[in-house]
């Protein structure tokens, strides 16, 4: 069994050092958490569960702590894949749900598994997910002074559980300010993909990782009998060109644990129940 979690970007010149040491022990709770729960569930189940923790902390860009968008709403997206049977569920510009990541797993038995806009959350709305607002104080703070941020925070989960199934998850509270209806990369194949062989989630500049297909080319080159990390470098190579700025995280049915971004530096951890790593 492997996990391991992103929870964006940390930038040394916006954010504090009390802010690291906090973003590091919630990552380390979370994962260590998310571990616990893998041994009594599946890897897609776990994936949800620590992505909806994620979703829930407000250190995080994604659920509560969301950006808020140039017209003063947040509209969040959120995406699930099943490496067993390839599914992709997610929704796109969901509003005043407390767990995107959640409703996406309920589309995952419906036909149309990928919703967006109003229709994503009428959907949320029918299935109990009530009102709920996850704007925080420094947030509208943020958006009444215009203060943008990097616009690079995202969270995700890949889960290799017991027998040996891989599936991932992504959220994401957008990058702030954006034109109402932009579409982030974690609710496409470009930033949240999965198979049999490689589960990779993604964070940084949306437009960036969409332009390069980035999940979706380190998932076919395992397939295709790439080592892990030999799949990394030609992807991130190939983001080089236009400075791409991307983030990833992935596991492979060896159970092989990667980490990777093209600027520093992107919020991780993971653990396998005795080894566990946490971005420094």
């Amino acid at each position: 069994m492997k996990l391991i979690i992103h929870g964006g970007f940390f930038s040394e010149s916006s954010t504090n050092h009390e802010t690291k040491v906090a973003k590091q022990n919630a990552l380390e709770r979370i994962v260590k958490d998310s571990y616990d729960f893998l041994k009594t569930h599946s890897a897609l189940e776990t994936v949800v569960y620590a992505v909806s923790l994620l979703e829930d902390d407000e250190l995080f860009n994604a659920g509560i702590g969301s950006q808020i968008q140039s017209d003063g709403k947040i509209r969040m997206s959120a995406a699930v894949m099943d490496g067993e049977t390839q599914k992709m569920s997610g929704v796109i510009n969901i509003e005043e749900v407390k767990n995107p990541v959640q409703v996406a797993q309920i589309l995952m038995s419906y036909d149309d598994r990928v919703l967006g806009g109003s229709g994503a959350t009428n959907f949320a709305r029918e299935n109990g997910f009530e009102a709920f607002s996850t704007e925080i104080p420094q947030r509208r703070v943020e958006y009444e002074a215009k203060l943008k941020s990097l616009g690079t925070g995202t969270v995700g989960c890949v889960a290799l559980d017991t027998n040996g199934k891989i599936a991932v998850a992504t959220s994401t509270g957008g990058k702030g300010f954006e034109i109402p209806g932009r579409i982030s990369d974690s609710a496409t194949v470009a930033g949240n993909y999965a198979n049999a062989f490689c589960g990779v989630s993604l964070t940084g500049v949306g437009e960036d990782i969409v332009s390069n297909a980035t999940a979706t080319k380190i998932v076919t080159r395992v397939t295709d009998g790439f080592t892990l990390q030999d799949a990394f470098t030609k992807t991130f190579n190939e983001l080089k060109p236009y400075d791409g700025f991307a983030g990833a995280i992935a596991i492979d049915n060896q159970g092989n644990i990667f980490h990777h971004d093209s600027h520093p530096s992107m919020v991780f951890a993971s653990f396998d129940g005795d080894n566990f790593e946490v971005f420094d």
